[in-house]
């Protein structure tokens, strides 16, 4: 399959007829990656099981990792989900179009093949004009997981579209680098009180300024509930572990383990925040990745996947990580963090 890659111009004519034949490809049962706030889309027809299969398959994704619906108006939620809370719309208001997704009880029209086989459907109105336009062009409903292989960071333009999925699908819209960088936050709202599945840009309290008190979901369970779950993400193609602890110290430590390293002649590359750039100052022999700083954790959530897949162009066999932990983000960022290091944290001191 050859993929057909097209740029965003701002020319409205010529957009807009990208925008129709994206459109005509979902409803043909085609693939196409479109851009979102978040990360690129790789959008298929929700309602068409056959559409959701071909996305398993272009991204080497487990069948049962659920796919997330995309709407572009607000009524269409209720073709789709049934027993929807008061809590659903007051978070709509808040928050949509935007980076939020909300599980939902599933009505019949939506396919078990884009639920992975569950009983409920994850929705989300996404902020992104092109994505919307692509949505209404096709139908209305768009199942689009992140559009890279699967395991791998997500994409936040075009050109890592075309790396993962290059002859796999029809189209890559090209519109630009995405402005948030991480995946939506997942609430589930099937249960008594919400349950946060996965973190992103919406954060606990902004969903508790809403829904009042929210679960945090701690364990995977064999089948997964929402994206992000389960099984390995984000990972780079080096070994990445992350170390814990004061700067200073974590530094130190990173600088004596890339020095173990130095007889076999693998690469070796850092993440660091910016405030602590000087403490890698003089290091022989490795990469340095300055994530972006602490006071502004938007740009290290935004820099986070590319960074990520720097390191695979560099060949980086050993790649050591400082934690995040900034107030917001910090979370959302060392959920992805870890599971590209398949939970290889160690401590500093």
């Amino acid at each position: 399959m050859q993929t057909r890659i097209v740029k965003i111009s701002g020319d409205r004519e010529k957009d807009d007829r990208i925008i129709e034949e994206a459109g005509r490809i979902i409803k043909k049962g085609g693939l196409v990656a479109v851009p979102t706030e978040t990360v690129y889309g790789l959008a298929g027809d929700a309602l068409n099981p056959g559409s959701s299969k071909k996305i398993y398959e272009a991204k080497g994704r487990p069948s049962d990792n659920p796919l997330i619906v995309h709407i572009a108006r607000l009524k269409d939620l209720e073709t789709i989900a049934r027993d929807i809370p008061d809590t659903a719309y007051a978070l709509a208001i808040a928050y949509w179009p935007g980076p939020l997704t909300m599980v939902l009880n599933k009505k019949d029209i939506v396919p078990k093949e884009t639920t992975g086989g569950l009983d409920t459907v994850a929705v989300r109105f996404p902020e992104n004009e092109i994505m919307q336009k692509v949505i209404i062009s096709s139908g209305g409903f768009i199942a689009a997981p992140s559009a890279n292989r699967s395991g791998r960071p997500s994409c936040t333009n075009a050109s890592h579209c075309e790396e993962d999925l290059g002859g796999r699908i029809d189209m890559i819209i090209d519109g630009g680098e995405s402005g948030i960088g991480l995946e939506s936050t997942v609430l589930d709202l099937t249960a008594a009180r919400p349950v946060i599945l996965r973190h992103g840009y919406i954060d606990k309290a902004m969903v508790e300024r809403v829904t009042g008190p929210v679960d945090i979901e701690t364990t995977a369970t064999e089948k997964p509930r929402a994206p992000g779950m389960k099984y390995r993400h984000y990972a780079p193609k080096g070994e990445l572990t992350l170390v814990s602890g004061e700067a200073e110290k974590t530094a130190r430590r990173i600088l004596e383990l890339a020095a173990g390293h130095a007889h076999n002649g693998g690469k070796t590359a850092v993440i660091f925040a910016r405030e602590n750039a000087a403490l890698y100052e003089g290091a022989k022999d490795i990469s340095l990745y300055d994530a972006g700083s602490l006071n502004d954790e938007d740009t290290i959530a935004h820099r986070l996947f590319s960074i990520l897949r720097e390191l695979d162009e560099e060949e980086c066999r050993y790649i050591y990580s400082e934690c995040f932990d900034t107030p917001r983000l910090g979370r959302a960022i060392m959920d992805r963090l870890s599971r590209a290091a398949e939970g290889r944290v160690i401590s500093a001191d």
